[in-house]
């Protein structure tokens, strides 16, 4: 279980504020699923609220320490049913694909057909960086950038 300076968890509670409650644990409790459930939030979002629906409080700080200790998050706050968790997001590497060079990457255009009966037209494209797809599925290279003649003036 991790453990929150008072600093720390006080900032985490102002930011939790505004968060609704992403999982809710109805009357069958704690189970395998929603523990999995719990453990995608925390991957993904890193600072969760939960909700328990039941009205015995022991059952619910029992499922609050539960969660904590299976998951490795840390405890922020515990107001009537809602639960505030915390753990800090997994980095996911992205990787890259290796015809991809430097400022490239694959699109997938899907063009209509011109009569709108058959099926739609399927193709990837690396473009570079500069590129852009436009509505139609057509290429376009990014036009340069217009330059102020005023602050080129008040530059020279």
């Amino acid at each position: 279980m991790l453990t929150l300076t008072p600093v720390e968890r006080s900032a985490l509670r102002a930011e939790a504020h505004g968060l609704k409650p992403v999982v809710m644990i109805g009357e069958s409790g704690l189970t395998e699923s929603v523990m999995k459930e719990i453990a995608a939030s925390l991957d993904a979002h890193g600072l969760i609220k939960v909700r328990v629906f039941g009205d015995e409080r022991e059952e619910r700080v029992a499922i609050y320490e539960q969660i904590c200790e299976e998951l490795g998050a840390a405890p922020v706050q515990h107001i009537g049913k809602l639960l505030v968790l915390y753990r800090p997001k997994k980095e996911a590497v992205k990787e890259r694909s290796s015809k991809a060079g430097k400022g490239m990457r694959e699109v997938t255009i899907v063009k209509a057909s011109a009569s709108g009966t058959k099926k739609p037209s399927v193709t990837k494209v690396m473009i570079k960086g500069n590129e852009r797809v436009t509505a139609g599925g057509n290429i376009k290279r990014a036009k340069t950038r217009q330059t102020s003649t005023k602050k080129n003036a008040l530059n020279k």
